[in-house]
């Protein structure tokens, strides 16, 4: 069973850096798209950044300049690197990826089980 395992997050002051990590756990044959979401209280789940296999990534307009996603294919592993953080950037960070089991297969949606970035002074 393929899970994906998130680490990183905490607390960090206003202007501060903090890096969040994602890695799937078990055996896969691709993974596609990786992203990273994030969950305000009481707000929706909104993307943050996205990479695609090949391509170029993206970015919501509120983080753009500020965070940077990049990934490692071999180790399936995705990376969000946080700079300049505001308070408005709490929320739960949850790591997203489409990832196919085997070869003959579709790309199934899996999330991580989210961790918590607080921004205050």
């Amino acid at each position: 069973q393929v899970q994906l395992v998130e680490s990183g997050g905490g607390l960090v002051q206003p202007g501060g850096s903090l890096g969040l990590s994602c890695a799937a756990s078990g055996t896969v044959f691709s993974i596609n798209a990786m992203a990273w979401y994030r969950q305000a209280p009481g707000k929706q789940r909104e993307l943050v950044a996205a990479i695609p296999s090949g391509g170029r990534t993206t970015y919501a307009d509120s983080v753009k300049g500020r965070f940077t996603i990049s990934r490692d294919n071999a180790k399936n592993a995705v990376y969000l690197r946080m700079s300049s953080l505001k308070p408005e950037d709490t929320a739960v960070y949850y790591c997203n990826a489409l990832i196919r089991l085997a070869a003959i297969g579709r790309d199934a949606n899996y999330w991580g089980q989210g961790t918590q970035v607080t921004v205050s002074s």
